[in-house]
């Protein structure tokens, strides 16, 4: 007789998987340099080729010089700044768009993960609290899913939108919202001795965000008929089912870091 399934029967592989994951990019972020661009960089490659896969798109050529523009845009944004990144995605996505003629959203949309990667990277770059900052985004973002995932489970109740993501519920959401405000505002007051009250809803919204970014993947998935991105990541399935909370939150934290012209767990 087989054994019953569980409510966590998926923990024991995700747990594994997300810690190997952890580990390593704790070490490259904490390197900086290189290190950090050229793990986003692959992580980058690896989601835009999840994005293409889903999509259909064929032509493998394109597809080549596609992953190279993406991961060339991190590497080049850990090299100098930016703004040099966005412009190598720019010309990639209209280059894509011109060949292919999928149309602007599949041109687009593959870019970024780039962007977001581009972002990290850039993030990372503050000679005064570059570390922390991107230590700050992972943890408010692991802090989102780990409430959700276990607020979801033990509590329950009304699904969050259930055509798009039929296990998410408004407990889990409301739980990861907490917990990131709550760990957010503890690691900055820790690290930078700054206000609790301030950073608390910049965690919380950082949270928010991210989970809005899952169920934009989720949806995506849905209309292109797919389960998950891929198969790269026992226990999570592709880079991009791992990674699209923390890309959106990647854009609101460089957002926000870059126009206050201060990291954005700082206040």
């Amino acid at each position: 007789m087989s054994a019953r399934p569980t409510r966590f029967a998926d923990l024991r592989t995700r747990l594994a998987t997300g810690l190997a994951l952890g580990g390593l990019t704790l070490g490259c972020v904490w390197a900086g340099g290189l290190w950090t661009a050229g793990l986003f960089a692959l992580a980058a490659a690896a989601m835009a080729w999840e994005i293409r896969r889903m999509a259909g798109a064929r032509d493998r050529l394109v597809g080549a010089l596609v992953l190279f523009a993406v991961a060339a845009a991190v590497l080049v944004t850990g090299l100098t700044l930016l703004r040099w990144g966005m412009a190598l995605l720019a010309v990639a996505a209209l280059f894509a768009w011109l060949v292919e003629r999928r149309g602007a959203a599949l041109a687009a949309g593959q870019m970024l993960p780039g962007l977001a990667m581009a972002c990290i990277v850039a993030l990372r770059a503050d000679p005064a609290y570059g570390f922390e900052a991107v230590l700050w985004l992972f943890l408010v973002v692991i802090a989102s899913d780990v409430g959700g995932y276990f607020g979801g489970r033990l509590i329950g109740g009304p699904k969050l939108w259930p055509r798009l993501s039929p296990k998410k519920t408004w407990a889990g959401s409301l739980a990861g919202m907490a917990l990131a405000a709550i760990l957010g505002a503890l690691f900055s007051r820790w690290t930078t001795g700054t206000l609790v009250e301030a950073v608390a809803p910049v965690s919380a919204l950082a949270a928010l965000v991210a989970q809005g970014g899952d169920l934009a993947e989720s949806a995506l998935k849905r209309r292109l008929g797919v389960k998950d991105a891929s198969q790269l990541l026992p226990g999570h399935g592709g880079v991009l089912d791992r990674l699209d909370g923390l890309m959106a939150a990647a854009l609101l934290s460089a957002a926000i870091t870059f126009s206050r012209g201060a990291s954005v767990f700082i206040w």
